[in-house]
This record gives structure tokens, sequence and C-alpha cells, in this order.
């Protein structure tokens, strides 16, 4: 082992630890309670800014930790193991609405937005989806006319992570044709902006301590100071940023998978039948081995990607597969884990049922399983 590698597992290893004992201290007694009451815990996001949770991958000059994305899949992991909507909300913060303004910001937008945001004093959300667009985003309808030295922005954006609690948004909204991929422009939106407002919260399956509502735009005005980059390049830079999004995704499953498989483990050998415990009967223990196993390749997928995206390499492809696989695995691992437990499975008594129900999301935010498909097969038939 190099000491370049001896420094970097032992740093994820300190990172590691200090998530994990975040979670157990501050999540775990909480989790049921949040769930059951779909509680959005903004306190808890404040005290993970002070851990330096919420600006991971952003410089310490605008307030971040300015750690990589291994540190970054390991933080989201360990949450995610305890708890499933605190680790989606900390991945949509870092990665969608933070790396959007750090990625593609100016040094000014940079330095009035970040050092919010990386400190967690903010919560950002970030917004694409329509209510008659998801994967199918050129045919947005959400407009924004330009008018002088503003923008009005009318429509109506729906799935949105922290469309309520949200200081900040990033919008992207159409200012060209339908269909163009240059028809596209990212607004940062602050609460309070007039015309810019909240609307439903969505009451949903898993997931339900992150918030989940509609942003609603009615002549609301914004100065092309906040457009991010140029205008017409928001579809082009979504992309982008969803290639790290998509990683945060695998890590969120990862992190699910493995409470599952964990609270399994332990159960097997705990629960005795016909004089033993369950983990001796072969039907046991070869769902274990099967769930060690995907882990494994989910993990090392993910890792994989990471480094990628560390490099500065596009990763479209390999953030896509980590993304389709982990997901995919997640729910089937939380579904065994449920069977394992029988009936108490079936029970809030038990932490199986939430990572079942909170496994599901992953197979479908930040692009559905089909959607991934698609990109892996695009990247695949265009390689030589």
């Amino acid at each position: 082992m190099t000491a370049a590698h001896q420094h970097f597992t032992d740093n994820l290893q300190l990172i590691r630890d200090s998530a994990r004992a975040f979670a157990e201290t501050h999540i775990r007694p909480h989790v049921m309670e949040w769930d059951e009451a779909q509680h959005f815990p903004i306190d808890l996001f404040h005290r993970m800014g002070e851990q330096g949770f919420m600006g991971v991958l952003i410089p310490e000059e605008y307030g971040g930790a300015g750690l990589g994305y291994q540190e970054y899949i390991t933080i989201i992991e360990e949450i995610a193991k305890v708890c499933g909507s605190i680790g989606l909300s900390v991945a949509a913060h870092n990665s969608l609405c933070t790396n959007h303004i750090y990625t593609f910001g100016n040094e000014e937008q940079r330095r009035k937005y970040l050092p919010m945001l990386a400190t967690g004093q903010w919560i950002g959300a970030w917004a694409l989806t329509e209510p008659n667009t998801g994967s199918d985003a050129g045919r947005m309808q959400c407009v924004a006319q330009r008018d002088g030295d503003y923008y009005v922005l009318n429509g109506t954006k729906c799935w949105i992570t922290h469309g309520i609690s949200g200081q900040v948004a990033v919008v992207i909204a159409r200012t060209g044709e339908l269909l163009d991929s240059r028809g596209m422009t990212a607004f940062i939106v602050e609460r309070g902006t007039p015309g810019f407002r909240s609307g439903k919260k969505e009451n949903k399956l898993g997931m339900r301590a992150s918030e989940t509502a509609e942003l609603i735009f009615d002549n609301c005005r914004i100065h092309k100071s906040q457009v991010l980059g140029q205008e017409g390049e928001g579809f082009i830079q979504a992309m982008k940023i969803l290639d790290g999004g998509r990683i945060s995704i695998a890590a969120l499953s990862l992190g699910i998978a493995k409470g599952a498989y964990e609270a399994s483990v332990k159960y097997a050998k705990e629960r005795h039948q016909f004089g033993q415990p369950i983990a001796n009967f072969q039907a046991i223990s070869f769902k274990l081995a099967d769930m060690a196993t995907k882990i494994s390749a989910a993990e090392l997928l993910t890792r994989q990607a990471g480094d990628l995206k560390n490099a500065g390499v596009k990763c479209t492809r390999e953030a896509a597969m980590a993304k389709y696989y982990a997901s995919e695995i997640s729910v089937q691992i939380s579904t065994d884990a449920v069977q394992i437990h029988g009936g108490y499975g079936y029970t809030k008594d038990f932490p199986v049922e939430k990572y079942y129900r909170d496994s599901k999301l992953c197979t479908i935010g930040e692009g559905t399983s089909e959607i991934q498909k698609l990109v892996i097969a695009r990247e695949v038939l265009r390689e030589k």
C-alpha cells in the first residue's frame, strides 16, 4: 500500500466514523417520529452544515469542506443507512442546487450563495421537473420571457426536494423554442421574490421526512444577474449536474441496502425457529449471501464513478450504471429483508419496512431505471 493510499483510506475512515456517529446520535432516535409526521427537520440540516455535510464538494474558500466524491459517497451512505429521507435531502442539497451554483456560477454568484448553502444556514432546491415533463425536459412549459434587464418567469415545477423550506432554488426554464436543447436557461431564484411561491407538499410512500413540493411562478421577475452561465445553457448544465447527482443517488441506494442487510444479519442470528437461529437455514443464509454480493457490486460501480468524477473525466455511462444497479438492488435487498423478518418485517417496530418504502424512490428520482438504461445504451453504442 502506498503512503498516498494509506492517507486516503485513513481519511475516509475518519469521515465514515464521523458521519456514522452523527447519524446514530442525532438521526436514529427520531427516524420513525419524523417519518410518521412527514416532518422535515430543518434544525438537523443546520447542524449537519456545522459538520461539513452540506457543502462536501465545495472548496473551503466558499465555506465548504473541500472534499471529493469518495468522501461524499461515504457521508451519504452512512446517513442513508440510518434514514433514507435525510440521506436524500443531503444528496439533493449538495449535488444539485449547491453544486450547480458552484460549477456554473460566476464569482459574484458563488460568493453570494455558496457560504450560506455550504454551511447549512440555507437549504437549497433544484427545479427541472414539471407536471407534464419529467424525463422529457425538452417540452417544458415553465417559460422565462426577457423584459429589459429582467426575465418574467411563469409556470410550475413539481417533485422538488425542499420546495417549501429551501431559501434558494436553481430553476431551469424555457427561454427558446420547444425541443431546442439550447432553448433553456438556469436561474437562481431566492425565496421571497414576488411571484414565487410553494404549492402542494406531496404525501409520499417513503422518504417522508424529505420535503417534496411544487414551486409556482406567476409573473416572477428575475434580474439577468441571476442567470447561471449564459442564456440557453440550462439544459446542457442540468445534464452535467445529473451525472454527479446520479452518483449521489447510487450512494443513497447503497446506504439503504446496507442498512436493510445489516438489520437482516442481526435478526437472522437472533431469531430462533425449530430450535436454532434462522441464519442456520440455507433459505436464509443464501438470501444473505446474495444481498452481500449485490452490495459489493453496487459499491464498486459507485466508487468507480466517483473516481472518474474526481479526476474530471466524463462519467455519464459509469454514473448511470451505478445509479441503475445500486437503486435496483436496494429495492431487491430491502424486499428480501422484509421477507427474512417475516411478520415482524411488515410492522413499524422493525426498521426494514422503512428501508423497503424508501428504496423505491431511488429507482425513480434523477432519472428512472428505464432512463438510465437509455443513457447507458447511448453511451455504449457511441463507443468505437
